[in-house]
């Protein structure tokens, strides 16, 4: 007897094409097949690894600094890897040594920045160096052509999303973007968030807050974040506000159609159960 005959195939097996989701796996008898058994362990294996990889802080900020970006490294109230995970209170504060290291380069700024960038590890050093680079070099050129005024972007180790507002106000700017690895997914374990506030302030809440999320080549790709952090970025310091008053009002069938095209050619639409409509990424919490 053939291997293949001791699998019953999904019958929505053809909507694998359009999607990195674990969906019509199949089964043997009651069970998973072994193949996407082993495959649920790997991925969850790669997701863990991702949370406790090392981070090069300096490495990453070469590299940015590559891109013709100043950038300074910083690290929060979190010594190390450990503490970072038991204490998320730690990483949303910054160590006093580099507080004082922004708020002297602030000073010495002739004119006040309008936004500060920062780049941590945060669940996911593999997202911040695989994806960091490549969301930059699109992103800066689309910021810079629209005259903003822009602090040496910090590079910073063990960071929770709340730190944008201590380094955002520490540099006197007026917004501050936070690039972050995100919780590491089964299939994803290198994605990337992007949240942005206007008045980077302590106290601010998520409710303050806009996140672009799941930025990666197989999840939404390094262009279409920047255009879209860029949108954000501008309609935020045009009206002075972020977080749950602040929308992407752009036309929603240009933002979805990159993902109906990859799913119209994966799998033709008169293929497609009658109550399954091709849909965005989520964006993967």
């Amino acid at each position: 007897m053939k291997h293949d005959s001791l699998i019953t195939v999904d019958p929505w097996n053809a909507l694998q094409g359009a999607t990195q989701a674990r969906i019509a796996l199949g089964r043997s008898g009651g069970s998973l097949p072994t193949v996407e058994w082993l495959a649920f362990k790997t991925a969850h294996a790669a997701a863990r690894d991702a949370v406790h990889n090392r981070f090069d802080a300096e490495a990453l900020a070469a590299e940015i600094a590559g891109l013709g970006v100043e950038t300074i490294v910083v690290s929060s109230a979190a010594a190390d890897r450990s503490t970072y995970l038991q204490r998320p209170d730690l990483g949303r504060r910054l160590d006093a040594a580099s507080r004082d290291r922004l708020e002297a380069a602030a000073k010495d700024r002739q004119s006040q920045p309008e936004l500060a960038i920062i780049v941590s590890d945060g669940l996911s050093a593999l997202a911040a160096e695989r994806q960091a680079v490549g969301v930059l070099s699109q992103l800066m050129p689309l910021l810079l052509n629209e005259g903003w005024r822009i602090a040496p972007l910090a590079v910073a180790r063990f960071g929770r999303v709340a730190l944008e507002d201590e380094i955002g106000a520490a540099v006197g700017a007026e917004a501050a973007l936070m690039l972050i690895g995100e919780r590491p997914g089964l299939g994803s374990p290198d994605s990337l968030g992007a949240y942005l506030v206007y008045g980077p302030q302590a106290g601010n809440t998520d409710a303050h807050r806009n996140c672009v999320s799941n930025i990666r080549p197989e999840g939404l790709p390094w262009e279409a974040a920047a255009q879209t952090l860029a949108y954000l970025l501008g309609e935020a310091r045009r009206r002075k506000l972020s977080g749950v008053a602040l929308k992407d009002e752009r036309s929603l069938s240009d933002r979805l159609q990159p993902n109906n095209d990859r799913l119209s050619e994966a799998v033709p639409p008169a293929s497609l159960p009658a109550r399954v409509h091709p849909r965005a990424p989520s964006d993967g919490g």
